[in-house]
């Protein structure tokens, strides 16, 4: 009889929910409704007592014993209300399932566990723990590596309670800073903040262990170094240290200690070069982003390793440097450091034309660093010596391109081009050269780049083609125009020999040997004339 009672408790009156009338086609298209309808349901005190019901047996243990078949089916044994409501499954749902497909079908729940109320299931969602993915000084290394990090430094300070000297601290920088030997005496600076002469174990822990330096990738050590404390890129005068040193102790630079001020001029001419190559954005702040795209930290290692600096072709060599300094020293007659246009005309046997000389000292390419107007320094040619000898390199093709972009829109035009190469084409017929008229050569420099639009050339064209040095020498480098039409043989033999080197380094080559043979010839003639004076003191 109770049992009976509590199954008619149960029983879902249709008239309480309310229901307007409906199809159950339409009640599967509508979401919405079927969800107010068992918000509905969920909101009936008969719904309450069987929630209640459920959770009651489950908390006491109470199987819950179901049988299949319809609605009117019960089984005697069972002491849960359900066992005549539900199909038989694992687990029960929330909401109760009609047999004669009512549309009041809802979505089922799949566990009752942790109820926190009679309407509403709570499941307790795991807490994954996410480890840590970035390190602003890089991924700090198990702690046993840095036992022995601390270990090696105990054994190289040991007997030094003082202290160690700069001397005695360059082993500091190749056994555990493992940076290029010639950067000694700047961490030294770095760690004996109190110019004491001395660093400490302990001070060196501080700044090397515990500033989690020897965590960090190599390029960022040396771009900590290098910069100033209160700056976030580098400037020229942050390495003037580190060229210093190496002038001091390379062995291919020993030559050079009798005449300082020619140290100083390698000294600026590798800043230079550095900058020219890796400060892409121009503006003089040495960004660590720039640096690690670079190669320079390569390029120092290499010079560090290296005996013979001029095997060093990126920044130290040596020869590079005497090129470009004498190349500057023979257009700068009256040797005052400064070169105006009619000097630049006339470099490389007047090869350059006057218009682009012209936009050269209108500083479009690159803003002059003289302070003398109308007058190009010599970090202002060395910018132009690599752009112009170096075509193939992405700063020179950038260089150049602002030179014949007249109207600074980004595109090289028709108009633009035959605006250079008319100047060309008159030096031809002067020189009694066989002239190529522009239509020619506008498809010559179309075939070579081969641009998306063929109406202009863009700096990406420029980019992607192998030839875009020789359209710049078409253009406005009349004896390098001449050299591509004939196909050098020597140009040719020298490119195979030496597959690897770049334009510029077959150039500084090339113009290496020339130098130096001019002055053994002029040192082969002083010599002739002091035996010459000697002889005639002898016979007087």
């Amino acid at each position: 009889m109770a049992q009976s009672k509590a199954m008619e408790s149960l029983m879902l009156d249709i008239e309480l929910l309310q229901l307007p009338e409906t199809s159950p086609m339409s009640m599967k298209s509508n979401q919405d409704f079927v969800k107010k309808l068992f918000d509905q349901w969920l909101a009936l005190p008969e719904t309450n007592r069987l929630v209640a019901s459920l959770v009651n047996d489950v908390k006491s243990g109470v199987a819950l014993n179901v049988v299949s078949g319809g609605s009117s089916a019960t089984n005697s044994g069972s002491n849960s209300p359900l066992a005549s409501m539900f199909p038989a499954r694992n687990g029960p749902p929330l909401s109760p399932r009609n047999s004669t497909g009512s549309p009041r079908i809802t979505r089922q729940r799949t566990g009752l566990s942790n109820l926190s109320s009679p309407l509403k299931v709570v499941s307790d969602h795991v807490k994954e723990l996410i480890p840590q993915f970035y390190f602003e000084d890089g991924r700090p290394p198990p702690n046993d590596q840095k036992e022995q990090c601390i270990a090696k430094i105990n054994t190289l300070f040991h007997g030094h309670e003082d202290g160690l000297q700069l001397q005695e601290f360059k082993l500091v920088t190749s056994e555990i800073c493992k940076v290029p030997s010639f950067f000694s005496t700047s961490i030294f600076r770095k760690v004996d903040t109190n110019n004491t002469g001395f660093v400490k174990r302990e001070a060196f822990i501080d700044y090397w262990v515990k500033g989690n330096m020897w965590t960090k990738e190599i390029a960022t050590q040396i771009f900590t170094i290098l910069k100033q404390p209160d700056k976030k890129y580098l400037v020229q005068d942050d390495f003037k240290p580190v060229l210093q040193e190496l002038l001091a102790t390379h062995p291919g630079l020993e030559f050079l200690q009798g005449t300082p001020e020619f140290q100083d001029r390698y000294a600026e001419t590798v800043i230079y070069r550095i900058y020219y190559y890796i400060n892409r954005s121009g503006n003089g702040h040495l960004t660590l982003r720039e640096l690690k795209r670079g190669n320079l930290v390569d390029a120092m290692q290499h010079a560090d390793e290296e005996e013979d600096i001029n095997k060093v072709l990126r920044y130290f060599s040596y020869e590079h440097f005497y090129v470009i300094y004498c190349k500057f020293w023979e257009l700068d007659t009256d040797h005052d450091f400064l070169i105006d246009k009619e000097n630049l005309i006339r470099y490389s046997n007047h090869a350059l034309t006057y218009r682009i000389v012209d936009r050269i000292f209108s500083q479009v390419p690159r803003k002059f660093t003289s302070k003398t107007e109308g007058k190009m320094c010599y970090e202002d040619f060395v910018y132009f010596i690599l752009a112009e000898e170096d075509k193939s390199s992405e700063p020179s093709l950038e260089y150049w391109f602002k030179c014949i972009d007249l109207d600074a829109n980004g595109v090289l035009t028709r108009n633009e081009l035959q605006f250079f190469y008319e100047e060309q084409l008159h030096r031809m017929e002067c020189m009694a050269q066989e002239a190529v008229l522009f239509e020619d050569i506008l498809c010559q420099l179309f075939d070579m780049v081969k641009p998306e639009d063929e109406g202009y050339i863009c700096l990406n064209d420029l980019k992607g083609s192998k030839l875009s040095g020789n359209v710049f020498n078409i253009l406005f480098n009349l004896n390098k125009f001449m050299a591509f039409e004939t196909r050098d043989p020597f140009l040719i033999r020298q490119e195979r020999a030496n597959p690897t080197w770049t334009e510029w380094d077959r150039f500084a080559h090339r113009e290496y040997i020339r130098l130096s043979m001019e002055e053994d010839v002029e040192d082969v003639s002083n010599g002739s004339a002091e035996a010459w004076d000697d002889s005639l003191e002898v016979s007087f």
